[in-house]
């Protein structure tokens, strides 16, 4: 299937732009979208940034999901997220996962897997993704008492075998959003753990 399209600028900020993209569809038929793209993305890569999926091992503890809590403007609100950046000039997504999580969290972690490029909110923005994977030697003397540059992000480490229940857990407590990439993650967690063969069921 070969559409073409074409952006005119609508409006423009440091950090996003809003373009109007006119494209003709599979029938023929020339349309018009709303799109919003990231002023920053560079021209050698088709990702904009990375999330980091790190899992934290330690010594006589379990295995922990690194998480971040942080304030999201547009949400109003806080957010659970796991760590994520752009990627700089000059990065791989690997190195940009690795310099995010330790200027994020404190950790120093090794990329043990990446994922293709991936969207985010294709029905809105052209914003793309790559996941890398981590791990954390948490008996590291490094990662014992890890620093954070981040002032106003907040740690939060969530057993990997209890993920989606202590998520529920944080969802009752307090007015946040958990980002849907993260309880995806969550529910496939469950899946592995507990119901390797069955559909997933979302009971509310």
């Amino acid at each position: 299937l070969n559409i073409s399209h074409i952006g005119l600028p609508m409006a423009a900020g440091k950090w996003i732009k809003l373009e109007k993209t006119t494209y003709v569809d599979p029938a023929g038929n020339t349309r018009t979208w709303e799109t919003v793209k990231r002023t920053t993305r560079l021209s050698n890569t088709d990702a904009d940034g990375v999330g980091i999926i790190a899992l934290l091992k330690r010594t006589l503890h379990k295995d922990c999901v690194v998480m971040v809590k942080q304030f999201r403007p547009p949400l109003g609100c806080h957010s659970l997220e796991f760590p994520a950046g752009l990627i700089d000039e000059g990065e791989t997504a690997e190195e940009a996962a690795l310099r995010e999580l330790k200027e994020e969290t404190g950790y120093k972690g090794e990329v043990v897997g990446v994922t293709p490029v991936t969207c985010l909110d294709p029905g809105l923005s052209n914003c793309t993704t790559q996941i890398i994977m981590v791990n954390i030697n948490g008996d590291d003397m490094e990662n014992i008492n890890p620093t954070q540059q981040l002032e106003f992000v907040e740690v939060i480490l969530l057993p990997l075998d209890e993920f989606q229940t202590k998520i529920d857990d944080l969802l009752r407590k307090e007015k946040i959003v958990v980002d849907s990439k993260v309880y995806i993650f969550a529910m496939g967690m469950v899946q592995a753990f507990f119901k390797p063969r069955e559909l997933p069921v979302l009971k509310q």
